[in-house]
């Protein structure tokens, strides 16, 4: 199982864009800037000079305008990087695959907030560039409000390269009846922001009882709005979880959708997956 596992992932970063096999983009690190204006145009480049009345634009394909701010809908930073001329965005949400987490971190003051498969909304809060917590409750579970079960998720990263990263948290899960379980987990990335493979171990507890988890999951940018995400589980008995799918990334706002099938049981199939999350920055 754990080599079906590793296949999975191994195969979404032997799938690449066929531009990539023949030379590495250019790629431009300065800020960027987003520059609507009334007649549907939109321009990505850098600000080279503004007043009241009017701004000198320079766009991604080194063309320089001169736009009225009459005639200008919105003019604002934007996240992200200039490849070849062409804006990609960021991914705001490459601190989470699909449910579980990666190494790296919600930057200092950004707010992540979604949803997951439509029942469990959460949010997380970047409190220091290493150190973030959120937590969440699902929607519909018992009557009463105090039986609603809750958690908390507390991550902490321990170094970043730039090319790797390794992190620690707990996703702790309070019921209304005073019990609590959860996940301890170690978890490490290593890659780009683009393309990046994510390994981790946790054990799972409740009450006295404990067990070890495991997970492989990687990603691969395919399109400047597109990624390919495969996030997959194994337990110490061989049962397990492997999913596989798409991110679609918007400004502030992304969207999963992929399938998930567990694996060690007896009937095969599968569940979709369907996420929704949105970044305050």
């Amino acid at each position: 199982m754990a080599k079906i596992l590793f296949a999975i992932v191994l195969f979404s970063f032997t799938v690449a864009p066929a531009e990539s096999a023949q030379q590495a983009p250019v790629v431009q690190t300065t800020d960027v800037y987003e520059l609507v204006l009334r007649d549907g145009s939109r321009l990505y480049g850098s600000i080279e000079q503004e007043t009241d009345q009017e701004v000198v634009f320079r766009s991604s394909a080194g063309a320089t305008l001169t736009a009225k701010r009459a005639d200008i809908v919105t003019l604002r930073r934007v996240t992200g990087r200039l490849e070849d001329g062409k804006f990609v965005r960021s991914d705001e949400h490459r601190s989470r695959l699909f449910f579980a987490p990666t190494a790296r971190s919600l930057r200092r003051g950004q707010v992540s907030v979604g949803v997951f498969e439509f029942l469990a909304p959460f949010v997380q809060v970047g409190v220091t560039d290493r150190f973030s917590i959120g937590g969440g409750s699902p929607l519909v579970f018992g009557i009463d409000e105090f039986e609603r079960p809750f958690w908390i998720t507390p991550k902490l990263q321990v170094f970043d390269t730039g090319k790797a990263q390794a992190a620690v948290g707990v996703l702790h899960v309070f019921s209304g009846a005073g019990e609590s379980a959860g996940i301890g987990y170690g978890v490490a990335t290593f890659g780009s922001e683009d393309n990046a493979i994510t390994a981790g171990a946790g054990v799972a507890y409740d009450g006295d009882d404990q067990g070890a988890l495991f997970m492989v999951g990687g990603e691969r940018r395919v399109r400047s709005n597109l990624k390919l995400i495969s996030e997959n589980y194994i337990t110490k008995g061989g049962n397990g979880i492997v999913s596989g799918g798409l991110r679609f990334i918007g400004g502030r706002l992304s969207a999963d959708l992929a399938l998930a099938v567990p694996i060690g049981l007896d009937d095969l199939y599968a569940f979709p997956v369907v996420n929704f999350m949105y970044v305050f920055k």
